[in-house]
């Protein structure tokens, strides 16, 4: 099954040199906070979601629903590089979707008393004046909303949803939910139109009990409705309200995916009779519909599927897109049992390019694929923020708009965000690192914790993941001379010939035919702090355990970063303290050396930069010439991130005294402030600064921590700060 464009094929199978895209390609121009939208009035950490969105017809305003703050929020994109706040305006209940329709926006809102008193209505808010100016009773909760074509009808999803605390979640649950139509004019709907559409009896699962969940129309006025948990597809005749067909969605045969929730990335496995259980649906013309499979229910079967009208298959995506995913450092392990989940839709013609989008919710990326009226073509990945719910395209200015619906503000983690795309000639921005295939799969990868350079090689790198990974400690080789850079192996560190557990490796670096590796303890998890020296086949040869003069303060914030100077019975190797542990004056962490040869601790003192709101340590250390390169960093993300930065210590100062007693203070110099670097791709500054190696022409690379996309976007960033020398 071919399912990639050429230059993407490309691109992800490793090839040697820069890939050159000859189309148009979207990068993320912009991306908006949406606790900025915020009225003064109101605490700036309140929770806030940005979940369905759209454009008006000027294409200079995004409005998107914000269930949590009973609102809908405005955006000015008149200059989409430098998007500002519209505020909001605020509803008597929970949005659930909106559809701008002229000058006015359509938001369906859900006014439930409980699951079996659902309740709800359709509301017309004027852009410009931020007005409500009418609102209609749906009878029900909604769901989805959208505008025909002729801007002459509105159809709303009334899903009633179910209660996952009753009967564990089983359908039926009554009452059942059905499609309410109605009349516009000017963009305001005529109550007195409006109409009920009945759904039950179509589906073989639940029939009695039908739960829409997503709605669209195409230009005959014709209404493709999914039924998620029913498993259905129906379309109706949106002039005259009657049901036109429906079929099953039907089920999938998947083949190499993950199907295991266990700390190990490994698409080999298979499942088969996987039930769809579409979410969003889009017209690609009058005839076809492409369907997301989430599978919030039963189901999900990780992929797409076009349809025509009739229910015939004409293209199943198969694992083809999750595979794809994988290979950005993108794939969900803690969330994989319905793999990547895509749910949101969009669809528009860029040009001469019939797009359409898909939205991988636990991935946190949209897929961009062309519609060539056969099997489509996978174009780009593009990096979302966490939890894409929505999108809007708006053709007429060469963007899209991705809304984020997760925040988690009150963990100190990202908040809500909405990305902003433009379609434009030039190369991706991103990926900057993907993984090659290795037996017929994709090398999964994620939370990279450390890099190192590879002796003589040029460009050539290694890199490891921390305990994300608990049950597949890896060593990943990376080849940084092609764009973007490419993972081309991975190498399991084992124990006793099994994979090795109770290990969180943040720290690599190259020891002849072989490698030493600092692991970060943690007690609550029984992980010690220690070192461990392994072969070049990955067999642990040697652990050592720190010294009792060191554990006697040990916290969990230990070793990140291990680097070597000298050679044989001279070799010394330096460890970096993240944080201060109990027997360090505030402000001060160590550097530990260790010599093999002898056995030998020692340490000194670094001193920290000053911590803010959050707290300040390191994360990695290398050495080049005569210094030792530092990764300082806050713990902090997006707008509140203010340290991320390099620094070096000349190896002169570094004279380890004995531990236990008065330890000296280096001085630090800084090298390089990467905040910028981070803000390159244009979205919001990450947390985890991880890695930093210098390789053997003298060039700097630095990669994130993408966390296992776990609370996380998932994005890895991954560049190089050029020759180290001329800073």
């Amino acid at each position: 099954m071919k399912t990639f464009s050429a230059a993407l094929a490309a691109l992800l199978a490793a090839s040697t040199s820069t890939v050159a895209f000859a189309e148009p390609v979207f990068n993320r121009v912009a991306s908006f906070a949406v606790a900025d939208n915020l009225p003064a009035d109101i605490d700036g950490k309140t929770p806030t979601s940005s979940e369905i969105i759209t454009a008006s017809e000027d294409g200079n305003t995004l409005i998107y629903s914000d269930s949590p703050l009973k609102a809908i929020g405005f955006i000015d994109i008149t200059d989409a590089k430098a998007p500002k706040a519209g505020g909001i305006v605020s509803l008597d209940g929970e949005p659930t979707s909106v559809a701008a329709v002229g000058s006015k926006v359509l938001a369906a809102v859900n006014t439930r008393e409980s699951f079996v008193k659902p309740s709800g209505f359709l509301a017309a808010v004027d852009i410009a004046g931020k007005t409500i100016d009418a609102k209609c009773d749906l009878g029900g909760q909604p769901d989805s909303v959208a505008i025909s074509k002729d801007k002459t009808l509105a159809a709303i999803a009334i899903e009633n949803e179910r209660d996952e605390e009753v009967n564990d979640g089983q359908i039926p649950q009554m009452p059942a939910g059905d499609l309410v139509i109605v009349s516009l004019k000017d963009g305001i709907p005529d109550c007195g139109t409006l109409k009920h559409v009945t759904l039950t009896g179509l589906a073989d699962i639940a029939g009695d009990d039908p739960e829409p969940e997503f709605v669209a129309f195409n230009g005959k006025n014709e209404i493709a409705l999914t039924l998620q948990e029913n498993n259905h597809i129906v379309i109706i005749d949106g002039n005259t309200a009657k049901v036109t067909g429906h079929f099953s969605a039907g089920t999938v045969d998947l083949k190499g995916i993950d199907v295991k929730k266990d700390g190990a990335l490994s698409f080999t496995g298979e499942k088969t009779g996987v039930k769809r259980e579409p979410d969003a649906v889009k017209w690609l013309d009058d005839d076809r519909i492409v369907v997301a499979n989430e599978g919030d229910y039963e189901g999900g079967s990780r992929g797409f599927t076009i349809f025509d009208k009739a229910g015939k298959v004409l293209h199943e995506s198969g694992s083809s897109f999750e595979q794809a995913v994988a290979r950005l450092g993108h794939y969900p392990d803690k969330r994989n049992s319905k793999g990547i989940e895509p749910e949101g839709l969009e669809a528009a013609t860029f040009g001469d390019d019939k797009l359409f989008f898909v939205l991988a919710e636990r991935a946190s990326v949209a897929g961009v694929y062309k519609d060539t009226g056969a099997e489509p073509e996978l174009l780009q990945i593009l990096p979302s923020g966490i939890s894409p719910e929505g999108a809007v395209a708006i053709p007429g200015r060469n963007l899209l708009a991705t809304a984020n619906e997760a925040d988690l503000g009150e963990d100190g983690l990202a908040r809500s965000h909405v990305m902003i795309y433009e379609r434009a000639e030039g190369t991706p921005a991103y990926p900057q690192i993907v993984s090659a295939d290795k037996d017929g799969a994709p090398i999964g990868f994620g939370a990279l914790s450390g890099l190192a350079m590879l002796e003589d090689q040029p460009g050539k790198l290694l890199a490891i993941s921390d305990s994300f990974y608990s049950s597949q400690p890896r060593i990943f080789t990376i080849d940084a001379t092609q764009k973007p850079a490419v993972i081309t192996d991975a190498l399991t560190i084992t124990r006793d010939g099994a994979p090795a557990q109770k290990l969180d490796i943040e720290g690599i670096v190259t020891d002849g035919d072989g490698y030493w590796l600092a692991s970060e303890g943690n007690s609550d998890k029984l992980y010690a702090h220690a070192l461990l020296q392994v072969d070049a086949k990955g067999k642990i040869k040697k652990e050592v355990a720190i010294p009792a003069e060191l554990r006697a303060g040990e916290t969990r914030f230990g070793f990140e970063g291990i680097t070597s100077i000298g050679e044989g019975d001279d070799q010394t190797l330096w460890m970096a303290v993240q944080r201060e542990w109990k027997d360090d004056d505030k402000g001060f962490v160590k550097l530990v050396s260790y010599k093999p040869a002898t056995e030998e601790w020692g340490a000194v003192r670094y001193p920290l930069e000053a911590a803010g709101d959050g707290w300040v340590g390191l994360s990695e250390i290398t050495i080049h010439g005569d210094y030792a390169y530092v990764i300082e960093r806050d713990n902090l993300i997006g707008k509140a991130a203010k340290l991320k930065k390099i620094y070096r210590v000349a190896l002169a100062d570094l004279k380890p005294a004995k531990l236990g007693g008065e330890l000296p203070v280096v001085r630090k110099e800084e090298v390089r402030d990467l905040i910028p670097d981070l803000k390159s791709l244009n979205g919001y500054v990450v947390d985890k600064v991880e890695g930093f190696a210098i390789d053997a022409a003298g060039n700097g690379y630095v990669v994130t921590d993408n966390d296992g996309v776990d609370d996380s976007s998932g994005e890895t960033l991954f560049f190089s700060i050029g020759a180290i020398d001329q800073m």
